[in-house]
């Protein structure tokens, strides 16, 4: 396989087309080598517009990778500039935290599987990536590594609701996005937090994305 024509397809044939015009981010898709986030079953997979299952030793984790133009929608809304700091919630292969950290300064990724945590390390590893830390954790949990003020919050899957105390945790200026809903009705949002603390909602595209684990579902019971 032609992995760099692949590559070139993928962004002109999907990307692009979705609306991801941002230079940064297309130069990103250039320059980072995608097939190498994708376990070796997948490897044919790499740039085809489609989830892609991240299965370890046969063992199907119950994670998938995004289609590639959804993360590059997601990164471009976040409009990382130079020297913020990024947490990311649900690191699956480590391709969301390569996107983010061609930008941002420090990346900390939480992944509640082990085994995928130590992939993604290693994937990103052997990408150079080594601003980004992978912690093997469940994001719904505050912990010290986390408890601090960021810039961007990513959620790399899916949540029926946002928990509020994520909010919180946003600097001033800062943004999160989640794919929020319940299938068949998901829709990926970014919210901004301005200086005063207020928060500002923006719906960017309907789309479906696995749930990330540890969330407490609302209960949907009323009396």
């Amino acid at each position: 396989m032609d992995f760099e024509r692949a590559r070139f397809n993928m962004i002109e044939q999907q990307i692009r087309p979705w609306r991801v015009l941002d230079p940064a981010v297309l130069e990103s898709h250039l320059q980072l080598r995608r097939e190498d986030f994708v376990p070796a079953s997948m490897r044919q997979l790499a740039f085809s517009d489609v989830e892609i299952p991240l299965h370890l030793d046969g063992v199907d984790t119950g994670q998938c990778m995004l289609a590639p133009k959804v993360d590059a929608r997601l990164v471009q809304a976040l409009e990382i500039k130079r020297g913020e700091s990024v947490l990311e919630i649900g690191t699956g292969s480590g391709w969301m935290a390569a996107l983010l950290a061609t930008r941002a300064i420090r990346v900390v990724s939480l992944e509640i599987h082990a085994g995928l945590a130590n992939f993604a390390r290693n994937n990103l590893k052997q990408a150079g990536l080594h601003q980004v830390e992978v912690i093997n954790a469940d994001g719904s949990k505050p912990s010290a590594s986390t408890l601090a003020d960021w810039d961007v919050i990513v959620l790399s899957g899916s949540l029926e609701e946002l928990p509020s105390s994520l909010l919180t945790r946003l600097k001033p200026g800062g943004r999160l996005i989640a794919v929020v809903g319940r299938r068949p009705v998901m829709e990926a949002q970014c919210f901004t937090k301005s200086t005063n603390g207020a928060i500002h909602t923006e719906n960017l595209f309907e789309t479906i994305a696995p749930p990330l684990l540890g969330f407490v579902k609302p209960s949907h019971f009323r009396l």
